[in-house]
């Protein structure tokens, strides 16, 4: 008897050739952008990994996403591997209920270097990195109707993270049922008491105003760059899950 059947997975590790937008389409996965997104292959790099280019153009940006899945069909996942080329950039992972394909911008965003920008009407959780803050850091967001809500605060909990271009990150998103989630990430600046690197848990956002469970949201990981200049995201793997509103395994 076929067993998993509620459960909606996609990914790609990005083994062997990494194609283009329309090979990523057919792994449940689509591939778009603002300006020219160019699609490579990093070759110096074990496992495969996507070299994913901006246009060259200020805040031109390029979009995987995956979806829409409703957390009320139970737990959503996201889990990104990447690093970027230089840090004048701007990096969102996890999950956005608003993300037009046609004019795709980043959810969250520092429209100052101390204001933090909700972008859309939609609900939307995740980890931020945006070099027009005034502090670079990795931060957990949660927003909602162009705001923060639940405890995200005024420009959100940072990481503390180890912050350099081409270093290696590892990012978990959780959306439960309830509207409630977790950002977790992992950076080789960060290790246990045996040295091992580990990933951290950023934020649980389980109290106040929460995310809609019917609301219907899309996994994403973007980069968009902050100079006028072509930015890449390599991509080692971009995979996750969502529910299904039926569950007769």
């Amino acid at each position: 008897m076929p067993q998993g059947r509620g459960i909606i997975r996609f990914g790609h590790d990005f083994t062997g050739g990494n194609g283009t937008a329309a090979a990523l389409d057919a792994s449940g996965i689509q591939a778009f952008g603002v300006g020219t997104e160019v699609y490579g292959n990093t070759v110096d790099e074990s496992g495969g990994i996507l070299a994913f280019a901006t246009g060259a153009s200020d805040n031109d940006n390029a979009v995987l996403r995956a979806g829409p899945f409703a957390p009320r069909d139970g737990k959503m996942v996201v889990n990104a591997r990447f690093k970027y080329s230089n840090v004048d950039t701007s990096v969102f992972v996890g999950f956005s209920e608003t993300l037009d394909p046609t004019t795709p911008v980043m959810p969250i965003e520092f429209a100052t270097g101390t204001t933090l920008t909700f972008n859309g009407t939609g609900g939307m959780v995740g980890l931020l990195y945006d070099v027009d803050a005034t502090t670079d850091d990795f931060r957990a967001l949660m927003g909602d109707a162009a705001g923060g809500i639940s405890d995200t605060g005024a420009l959100g909990i940072r990481a503390n993270a180890t912050l350099t271009a081409d270093r290696w990150f590892e990012a978990t998103v959780i959306l439960n049922e309830d509207g409630s989630a977790e950002c977790w990430l992992g950076d080789s600046g960060h290790a246990d008491s045996n040295s091992m690197n580990k990933m951290r848990l950023i934020k649980r956002f389980s109290s106040g105003t929460l995310l809609t469970p019917t609301d219907l949201f899309f996994a994403c990981l973007i980069i968009e760059n902050r100079s006028g200049n072509t930015r890449t995201l390599e991509i080692d793997y971009f995979e996750g899950q969502g529910g299904r509103d039926w569950r007769y395994d």
